[in-house]
C-alpha cells in the first residue's frame, strides 16, 4: 500500500535569527521566526510525512510551544516523524519540497541540501525554489513558504 501527503509551512523573516533552511545554515541571510530554528522546509516535510500516514501534523508530534523545542534543530523533528511512521508500519519512498520566496538564492546549495535531507529521510528528497514575481508576502520579501509532498509505503 502506498499513500501520499502534503505539508505546508510559512515563516516570516527575523533578521535577528540565523537562517536555517533545508537543514542548512545560511550565513548572511535573515533568519525565520519560529519557536524552533524556523526551518520551514523541515516543518513542511514533517507535515507531509505525517499527513500521508494519517498521523496528524507537527503540532501533534512536538509541542511547538514547549520549552524543550525552543531553538531546536528542525532536522530532529523530521527524525521524530520518521520514527512515528515506522511505529505505524510506514516508510518514506520519496519527498519533494518547493520553497517559495525571494531569499535565499537556493540553487547554489540545492545539491548539498538534497544530499543532507535524503540521508536524513532515508529516501530521495528533491528540492526546488521559485519566486512569486513580487506578489504576496513572499514577493514583498516578508518571509518564505514551503510546500512538501511525501510518498510513503507500508514497511
Amino acid at each position: 500500500m502506498i499513500r501520499v501527503g502534503t505539508g505546508v509551512d510559512v515563516h516570516a523573516y527575523d533578521p535577528e535569527a540565523p537562517l536555517w533552511l533545508a537543514g542548512l545554515e545560511w550565513p548572511g541571510e535573515p533568519g525565520l521566526s519560529g519557536h524552533s530554528d524556523g526551518d520551514a522546509v523541515c516543518h513542511a516535510i514533517v507535515d507531509a510525512l505525517l499527513a500521508a500516514a494519517g498521523l496528524g501534523d507537527i503540532g501533534g508530534l512536538v509541542g511547538i510551544d514547549e520549552a524543550g523545542t525552543a531553538g531546536a534543530a528542525s532536522t530532529g523533528f523530521v527524525t521524530q516523524a520518521l520514527a512515528r511512521l515506522a511505529e505505524h508500519g510506514w516508510r518514506p519512498v520519496n519527498v519533494s519540497a518547493q520553497i517559495v520566496g525571494n531569499r535565499p538564492r537556493f540553487s547554489a546549495r540545492r545539491d548539498e541540501a538534497q544530499k543532507l535531507l535524503t540521508a536524513l529521510v532515508g529516501a530521495p528528497v528533491s528540492l526546488s525554489a521559485t519566486t512569486t514575481d513580487r506578489l504576496g508576502f513572499t514577493g514583498r520579501g516578508e518571509g518564505v513558504a514551503v510546500i512538501a509532498t511525501a510518498l510513503i509505503e507500508a514497511a
